[in-house]
């Protein structure tokens, strides 16, 4: 029987059956009004995938910065639970990586696309392998699992317990103190900044500016680009 993570205050938990996606279940049910702060998560053992529903109060382009919490929220509960040499890192935009390799990543939707307008509802979701499903492991050095890189201690459930804990503190800092909090946490995870990236455009990684968006340079040109463009439609 799967074990029944334990949810901090301002936070419930659902389980959805073994096949459902999480993440289109919490999006159903933010469109019906679902309750802001509830995690749908799955009861399949092999990876952990959940999603959590949040009802901003402010423009998207400032929600959607609830994406980077979440990270840091993952990679602080990875970090936390996983061996002290195991490093966690992020790819912008929605990547997580264990040991250089990526190990899973966040999903994100609301139901506008207007930087500039009030979402009613937004996503986000996470999805991380803790198994190998391949007939053939280490095929892809690119990609990896917690079980390969030794986190064979942690479950799903456990994870997503820390997850939520850490990821409502961030939450919190965030929206009593702004962006800079979050960002002087994510940056130094970050193990393309300041490199030439090719995904997901050509270019040198600059950073971030004020309102999460990455810069960057190509040639004598810098350009902005959002997490919205990189939302999931629904």
């Amino acid at each position: 029987m799967i074990e029944s993570p334990q949810f901090p205050p301002l936070l419930t938990g659902e389980m959805v059956p073994r096949h459902t996606d999480p993440f289109d279940k919490a999006v159903s049910r933010a469109i019906a009004g679902v309750d802001s702060g509830t995690i749908f998560y799955s009861e399949a053992g092999d990876n952990l995938r959940a999603a959590l529903v949040l009802a901003p109060e402010t423009p998207l382009e400032e929600a959607i910065l609830a994406v980077y919490v979440a990270q840091v929220g993952l990679a602080e509960s990875l970090g936390a639970l996983a061996p002290p040499e195991v490093p966690v890192q992020f790819q912008w935009p929605d990547r997580i990586k264990v040991n250089g390799a990526v190990c899973g990543g966040v999903r994100f939707a609301a139901d506008v696309s207007d930087p500039g307008v009030q979402p009613n509802w937004l996503v986000i979701g996470i999805d991380v392998p803790f198994r190998n499903l391949s007939d053939s492991p280490g095929e892809n050095p690119n990609q990896t699992c917690l079980h390969e890189e030794g986190c064979v201690n942690i479950t799903p459930m456990a994870l997503l317990e820390s997850w939520s804990k850490h990821t409502l503190l961030w939450l919190t800092y965030f929206m009593d103190s702004g962006f800079e909090r979050v960002h002087n946490e994510w940056r130094p995870r970050c193990d393309t900044l300041g490199k030439m990236i090719d995904l997901p455009k050509p270019g040198i990684f600059v950073g971030l500016d004020e309102k999460g968006r990455m810069l960057l340079r190509q040639d004598d040109m810098t350009e902005t680009l959002s997490l919205i463009e990189f939302a999931e439609h629904v």
